[in-house]
């Protein structure tokens, strides 16, 4: 759905800029209540993965493709503030590097397909999740509805923009009808890979999925035969003394390290060779322009002689090796460029926070709570007491 120059006009284009960059202005500080030790390289990665899937075009329907749109997946990842700047920076790569969405529409492509998707895919989510029994299970679940919802969400936010400063005179009740119809069946698509996605990562590493922090059981004491609630942890001393950073952040690091090289060998993986057969045929906004006539005044992109543009590498002829080369540089770029934010916002919320004091992130209830399926203690170790036993889910006291 990457909007080229020339769809809409400049006024509305240079309006939709300033939404996009108040937007951003916004995710920045939101996003450093959201990073943490672990979670800033694992948003890098989001960013990567993003991409590369990105380049995988499946079909839709007769002559028309789909793509991933991010949004969702993101913002149930890292968070919705981290999760609009994720995007964010996958679209500006591909608008800089790969001549993919206009340079004078990234305004539009960032409000539409960072800010729409993700602000609608997290509502969506939290709604569910807050009615849905606790667990795993209801987290892909809700991650599969939001994701589903946030397509034709973009779709309609586009329609919008264009009946206000499209170039071209045309129908805009037949373009929104095309619009949300072949977009539904693209958030089908994207409903599958955000909740396969979602769904892989709690099952290794629940605690780094931000949708799902806070909302596990207490753990329950057999006392008697029967399960009462076990104490609330003590807090520690206000003497003791805080653990040296250095050896937390590597601590950290260690932790996420199996998961962030997994996660950035399957980004290549996908970039680097699965995207050579992906679909071929136009996705769905350019067969919604190119069937209703709203790309007669579409523009060459500028960087359209870029050594990278339409995922290719100038002067290689081969074409699964220009584009793979391609993906892989994407991947690599993207990953480089959204760590080194992270990272950055992360170090101010380290600087601002005085000592002695947790920064917690919004959405969640306790932060000694973890995340679904795990215990009460760090991730990694188990409860040794015998007499511990965590509580049953619903389904299974029914």
């Amino acid at each position: 759905m990457h909007v080229p120059d020339g769809f809409i006009n400049v006024p509305v284009s240079a309006a939709a800029g300033v939404v996009a960059a108040g937007a951003v202005a916004v995710s920045l500080k939101g996003a450093r209540r959201e990073l943490d030790e672990r979670t800033a390289p694992l948003a890098g990665l989001v960013a990567a993965f993003i991409f590369a899937v990105q380049m995988l075009n499946f079909p839709v329907a007769a002559g028309t493709s789909g793509h991933l749109l991010g949004g969702a997946l993101a913002a149930i990842l890292v968070g919705p503030f981290t999760g609009v700047l994720c995007v964010s920076v996958v679209l500006l790569m591909q608008g800089v590097l790969f001549a993919d969405g206009g340079l004078t529409a990234l305004g539009v492509n960032i409000s539409d397909m960072a800010i729409v998707t993700t602000v609608v895919a997290y509502l969506v989510f939290r709604g569910l999740v807050k009615v849905l029994p606790r667990g795993r299970r209801s987290v892909t679940v809700a991650s599969f509805v939001a994701a589903l919802l946030s397509v034709p969400a973009a779709a309609i936010a586009f329609t919008l923009i264009y009946a206000i400063g499209g170039t071209t005179d045309v129908s805009i009740g037949k373009v929104a009808t095309a619009m949300v119809g072949v977009h539904v069946l693209i958030g089908i698509g994207e409903a599958a890979i955000t909740a396969l996605t979602v769904g892989a990562v709690i099952a290794v590493r629940p605690d780094l999925v931000y949708g799902a922090r806070g909302l596990t059981q207490r753990l329950k004491l057999r006392v008697g035969g029967e399960l009462v609630d076990a104490p609330a942890p003590a807090s520690a001393p206000a003497s003791a003394p805080a653990p040296a950073p250095v050896a937390a952040s590597r601590a950290a690091s260690r932790s996420t390290r199996p998961v962030w090289i997994a996660g950035i060998i399957a980004s290549l993986v996908l970039a680097g060779f699965v995207s050579f057969y992906a679909s071929a045929d136009p996705d769905g906004l350019e067969k919604v322009a190119h069937d209703k006539g709203i790309d007669k005044k579409a523009e060459e992109h500028a960087t359209a002689d870029s050594p990278l543009a339409d995922y290719g590498v100038e002067d290689i002829t081969d074409t699964r090796l220009s584009g793979g080369l391609a993906g892989v540089i994407g991947v690599g770029v993207t990953v480089v460029a959204g760590t080194a934010v992270f990272w950055t916002l992360r170090r101010r919320r380290t600087n601002d926070t005085s000592p002695g004091t947790e920064d917690t992130s919004p959405g969640t209830d306790d932060t000694s709570r973890t995340s679904p399926g795990t215990d009460d203690t760090s991730p990694g170790t188990d409860d040794t007491s015998p007499a511990a036993v965590p509580e049953a889910p619903a389904s299974e006291k029914a």
